[in-house]
């Protein structure tokens, strides 16, 4: 019995502790999951990610949105935008570059050319602005420098000139570490050089496009290298201009959109968020396209993409009718020849028509002469009305041959 009681009480005893265990252990696990839970509650999202931007309308003195905006910020290949105006404003697009050997030491993104390889200057404006690549800007400098350190002096020149006071370059792709260190600008003096460079239709041209594509003059290699720039396919709206990104400087991006006349810049330095999402948002404010924030829950349509499919249907329903009219243009023309035969010539129906008035006429002298034969002398009212009678058979027969070539004729 004691035994019993023993080994009763021990039971129950372990049953206690491990209740307790347990009890411990699931709390301990919801603090964690609730420190968790605040921790990310406490990451910045949207304008709160991103430590300097600007909204307004190009040519405006009024800024929509601004957080920052003289703030020194690594600009990273934002830096290509004034190596690119450079290179238009310089009026030698058409040069041939030799591509130098610094030119392909440099980091990526690169496009991949050789040394030697010979490539028109154009073509790397292109390289620069659309893929960014590194290669492509640090020939352009090169060849229109005549050294790093001489292209760079006219960048910083030209930043003096346009009042970017806040900016300095030290090499023409956007480095920010190591010997290229110091290269900073703000998002006021980026608004400036962009705003500058925009007047110029052939940045405008290569600023909007999502691919390029070129040969190398020497082999015919062709290029083809692709965009960075998402918002071209998610904001309808969207004309380009640049991004940017170094592990310092974080995302970074200059974006141009144009709708209904309104021209609209957006800049952001050092974005922690979605900053095609972001952009897409202050755009739509900008243009007042909503008065709520973008919507993003799957399976709902934010009001741009709304106005998208309703452009979309528009342009369909256009060219559905266009066709449609066409095609109405085209069976009423086709419908006389597929539904009407061959006409015949007037001058066969005309020979048919006298053949068979000859070959009546003979008819009626034959059937005359056997009357006559019959009759030597008829009676003259008899004749007459025989005669009245034939003539108004000939009429009755010429009217239906004259029906009948006519219809032969029109059907």
């Amino acid at each position: 019995m004691v035994i019993g009681e023993v080994g009763t009480t021990f039971s129950q005893s372990s049953a206690s502790v491990f209740v307790v265990t347990v009890m411990l252990v699931f709390g301990a696990l919801i603090l964690l999951h609730g420190n968790a839970v605040a921790k990310q509650k406490v990451v910045p999202q949207g304008e709160d990610a991103v430590t300097s931007f600007l909204v307004k309308e190009t040519g405006s003195s009024n800024f929509l949105k601004a957080k920052n905006i003289d703030q020194r910020i690594s600009p990273a290949s934002l830096t290509k935008i004034m190596t690119c105006m450079l290179a238009i404003e310089s009026g030698r697009l058409d040069d041939v570059v030799t591509i130098p050997p610094e030119a392909t030491k440099v980091e990526p993104t690169r496009a991949g050319f050789k040394p030697g390889d010979r490539i028109r200057l154009r073509d790397l404006v292109a390289a620069a602005m659309v893929n960014s690549s590194n290669d492509a800007a640090f020939a352009i400098a090169i060849h229109l420098g005549g050294s790093l350190n001489g292209f760079v002096s006219k960048m910083n020149a030209r930043a003096r000139a346009l009042g970017m006071t806040h900016t300095r370059f030290t090499n023409p792709a956007g480095y920010d570490r190591g010997s290229y260190a110091g290269n900073h600008s703000t998002a006021r003096d980026l608004m400036k050089l962009t705003e500058h460079a925009i007047r110029y239709s052939e940045f405008n041209k290569i600023a909007k496009l999502d691919r390029v594509v070129f040969n190398e003059l020497n082999t015919g290699k062709r290029y083809s290298l692709r965009s960075h720039n998402k918002l071209l396919d998610r904001y309808p709206y969207s004309v380009g201009i640049k991004t940017g990104y170094t592990s310092k400087a974080g995302p970074c991006l200059i974006a141009r959109a144009v709708c209904e006349g309104k021209d609209m810049l957006v800049i952001m330095l050092h974005a922690k968020t979605d900053r095609w999402e972001l952009a897409s948002s202050m755009f739509d404010q900008g243009f007042n396209l909503e008065t709520t924030p973008r919507r993003t829950l799957r399976g709902k349509k934010t009001q741009i993409e709304e106005i998208r499919a309703t452009e979309i249907k528009k342009s369909q329903a256009a060219k559905k009718s266009s066709t449609k009219s066409s095609k109405t243009a085209v069976v009423s023309v086709k419908k006389p020849s597929v539904k009407k035969p061959a006409t015949v010539p007037a001058e066969v129906v005309y020979a048919r028509r006298a053949e068979a008035l000859e070959a009546l006429r003979l008819k009626v002298e034959r059937q005359k002469a056997e009357r006559e034969a019959a009759n030597k002398e008829p009676e003259k009212h008899s004749e007459d009305q025989a005669g009245n009678q034939q003539t108004q058979n000939v009429g009755d027969q010429e009217f239906s041959l004259s029906s009948q070539s006519a219809f032969v004729s029109n059907g």
